[in-house]
């Protein structure tokens, strides 16, 4: 009987682990919104549109505003924690900390065209 307890209460705390840890529920108040753009602007907006309305500075860099067409935003969350690596030499390899990466998602999420 405790050993049926025991895995339930593991079962809702991992269940409770994966709601908080992604799943495209990412922070959405000001201030990480705030700074999920600063990230964007520090580190991508060299060639990528990071805003709602700019224009991608290098040609072919997707407009960060038109990312969830491609694919869903929380298949970035490993990609941002471990450094991302493209087929293309021109970006450089970016690793995140988890704070910063849900923050940087939060303000991707926030700014999708559709």
């Amino acid at each position: 009987m405790c050993n049926r307890i025991a895995l339930a209460i593991c079962m809702m705390l991992s269940s409770c682990q994966l709601a908080l840890a992604g799943g495209g529920a990412y922070p959405s108040d000001p201030a990480s919104l705030a700074s999920g753009r600063e990230l964007a602007e520090i580190h991508c907006a060299s060639c990528h549109a990071v805003a709602v309305d700019d224009v991608s500075a290098q040609p072919g860099a997707p407009a960060f505003r038109n990312l969830s067409d491609r694919y869903p935003l929380e298949s970035l969350e490993e990609s941002l924690a471990e450094g991302i690596v493209t087929a293309h030499g021109n970006m450089p390899e970016i690793a995140f900390e988890p704070d910063d990466i849900d923050d940087f998602l939060g303000y991707l999420t926030s700014i999708q065209s559709n």
